[in-house]
């Protein structure tokens, strides 16, 4: 707070919120709002109070890192400094830009009047970290929108311009232009007359507006339970909201206070909490110096315009930056094409994009057939079949056509990085970028650094992937970086269990119950089984002969089931239908091969298929944090929660094995270790990490 935070315009205080980044509402904010705000008062000549933003935003909301802190309860706390600008005698006006978040938006509802620049967002997110609103939001909002505007904010977390919140009733005056010159003439005009609410200008007093339909309470908990399982702050929103409706405001408070507390001490909570706070961290590279240059990319070129390369070319078109489409074969490109405008043009009919917009994006992607109009690219993707010779070949075609300060990216999903880059003389200049599939819709891009990868070429790629909207996350090379390397170890052990007495549908239910987004078996169908058998082919000659391997996954590849795409793979699919049907060939097949294997079949329960699969990502996940192939537990939970359906609400495998103590689950590897061999050697890191009672979270 380096800024000049209180003035006095004629007649008007003015009140700058200013705690950068965001503004976060902090006890030592809050402290310094409560003493202008007493300044204010005490002054005679000031009739008016205006409360602004520095910098780009109202306000981004309370300080996150400071829940379960005595700090977060601090006097003045949120709740007493709101209620104390209701109580005022002169009226308070909110003077809203950027966006208003969470506690910034509970706080601007707190004053007699809001006005908002032209394009701001206001939005109470809380149910996306696993909370409510635990300032008054749950009561104040329904009270100014209604309850059916108001469930849509809250429940769902969606944002409202500043428009829509004028039509909501949200905002009394939408401005172009200066923001600080409208407020002061805002307030002038109050002073004179002018200015009216709609309502009582203290929120608390309104009355509020019943939902339409009777039965809209009950309709909501039904499709939050359908839609929302294991995750409890959809459904204690929903029981604030209406509170609001039932009870008189300040037992409102008291309840939305009493049900804040719940989840923000609960599990759930802390495990969002910890994913957001994981986003931040995931952009430190340990050992990257701060004054690293990063490259200017302003064109991209892709080379494969199959399904994967079509939706990169997506993705940097829909940002704003030019593509060519690079392809061999002139109905390939086509196809690829007329995918791509299949896909906007879906897009725009669901009214998601605007149909000029989805031209322009179209119009962004310009395919070729020689690959030599890469040269004037300043980023190259490879996207072509999952073979190390035909990367190979190409990337040394790559080096001689592309400008000297290109990056050169490849797309693999498991194979040597550095061994693709060998082929080239600028091998700093080669970096892998793993999107996940669809490219243009998963938000996860593994950015793979090699060993000669240089500081720019790191810098760069991480840079432009958060500019198109992904997640950029840091990994090291090695079979599978950590995504596919970790999933190896979850199919493996779904695959046994599928020998000693479980089925698909079994394995699939249980790990969705746990919250897993999809099944193993039927995410591999939706994947495609092709690319896993040719990985396991590949690997055929240095499998340990001693160890134990489940050949079901290549007897189902071998009978020409390779998932959605063939009609069959683990389970069959109807004519036009993508809904996974048990097939009793899979289940004969998964017999025959547990005999030829001499396993004999048994119960298999629930519990046990989601500790063997999950407990088999973080002990893998614990060998690649010691590798330094991760660099932090919580960077796994974001590849882990983000690119394979792994359930926000539990925080990822690495924070949910801290939940359940990592002493517990060492005892259960050791134990699956003395029943099923040597897979399950504990990694060295778990047992120091077991030993000494530390976490992941926390291994220092």
């Amino acid at each position: 707070m380096n800024r000049e935070t209180y003035a006095v315009h004629g007649a008007t205080a003015v009140i700058t919120l200013d705690n950068p980044p965001v503004n976060g509402m902090g006890h030592a904010m809050r402290q310094e709002v409560a003493g202008h705000l007493d300044t204010a008062w005490a002054d005679p000549a000031v009739s008016a109070i205006v409360i602004i933003g520095a910098g780009k935003l109202f306000c981004g909301g309370a300080d996150i890192k400071a829940f379960n802190t005595p700090a977060s309860r601090a006097e003045p706390s949120s709740r007493t400094l709101v209620a104390r600008i209701e109580a005022s005698a002169k009226p308070v006006i909110a003077a809203v830009h950027g966006s208003a978040l969470g506690l910034g938006l509970e706080f601007a509802m707190g004053c007699h009047y809001r006005i908002a620049r032209r394009g701001a967002k206001l939005a109470l997110p809380e149910v996306k970290l696993g909370l409510l609103p635990g300032g008054g939001g749950t009561q104040r909002l329904p009270r100014l929108v209604g309850v059916e505007a108001a469930a849509t904010m809250i429940v769902e977390g969606e944002s409202v311009d500043a428009d829509r919140a004028l039509a909501l009733g949200l905002v009394d005056e939408v401005i172009d232009g200066e923001l600080l010159p409208a407020a002061l003439a805002f307030a002038d005009r109050l002073a004179g007359g002018v200015a009216a609410a709609r309502e009582h200008p203290v929120v608390s007093r309104r009355a509020v507006r019943p939902p339409q339909d009777p039965g809209f309470f009950a309709a909501q908990r039904q499709r939050i339970a359908a839609s929302r399982r294991g995750q409890p702050a959809p459904l204690e929103c929903l029981a604030c909201i209406e509170a609001a409706l039932t009870m008189p405001f300040d037992e409102g408070l008291k309840f939305e206070r009493e049900r804040f507390d719940i989840l923000v001490n609960g599990t759930e909570s802390k495990a969002m909490r910890h994913l957001f706070l994981a986003e931040r961290a995931a952009a430190k590279i340990d050992g990257l110096p701060a004054d690293t240059a990063v490259a200017t990319i302003d064109r991209v070129a892709i080379i494969g315009a199959g399904t994967m390369g079509g939706g990169i070319a997506m993705s940097f078109a829909s940002a704003g930056i030019p593509v060519t489409l690079v392809e061999a074969k002139p109905e390939a490109l086509q196809r690829g094409l007329a995918t791509i405008r299949k896909n906007y043009e879906a897009t725009a009919a669901k009214g998601r994009l605007s149909a000029a917009e989805a031209e322009a994006r179209i119009a962004r992607i310009e395919g070729a057939l020689d690959l030599e109009r890469v040269g004037d690219a300043d980023l190259v993707i490879e996207a072509v079949f999952e073979d190390m010779a035909v990367k190979q070949e190409l990337f040394t075609r790559l080096d001689a056509l592309c400008k000297p300060s290109a990056v050169l990216a490849t797309n693999t999903s498991r194979l040597d990085v550095d061994e693709i880059a060998r082929t080239t003389r600028r091998p700093a200049s080669v970096i892998g970028l793993h999107f996940f599939s669809p490219a243009n819709v998963m938000r996860l891009v593994e950015v793979v650094r090699g060993a000669a990868s240089s500081p720019s070429t790191v810098a760069s790629s991480m840079n432009v992937v958060r500019r198109i909207g992904k997640l950029p996350v840091l990994v090291g090379v090695c079979d599978g970086f950590v995504g596919n390397r970790m999933v190896a170890q979850y199919a493996r052990e779904a695959e046994f269990l599928l020998e000693e007495g479980a089925t698909p549908g079994q394995v699939d239910g249980a790990l969705k119950k746990f919250g897993l987004a999809m099944g193993r078996f039927a995410m591999a169908d939706l994947a495609g089984l092709d690319i896993g058998w040719a990985g396991r082919k590949r690997m055929a000659a240095t499998r340990p002969a001693h160890l134990r391997y489940s050949k079901v996954a290549d007897r189902i590849c071998e009978l020409g089931r390779l998932g959605q795409k063939t009609g069959a793979g683990f389970y069959r699919y109807e004519a036009g239908s993508r809904s996974p049907v048990p097939d009793p060939v899979v289940h004969e097949l998964i017999e025959q091969c547990a005999r030829e294997s001499g396993i004999e079949r048994r119960e298999i329960s629930d519990a046990e298929i989601v500790e063997r699969t999950i407990y088999a990502l973080v002990n893998e996940g614990a060998k690649i944090l010691e590798e330094g192939i991760a660099q932090r537990a919580s960077d796994i939970d974001l590849i882990y929660v983000n690119g394979y359906g792994f359930p926000a609400w539990r925080g990822g495998p690495m924070f949910y094995a801290d939940t359940v103590g990592l002493a517990k689950v060492c005892e259960r590897i050791r134990e699956f270790e003395r029943r099923h061999g040597e897979f399950w050697k504990p990694a060295p890191l778990l047992v120091r990490l077991a030993e000494s009672g530390k976490t992941f979270a926390k291994p220092e």
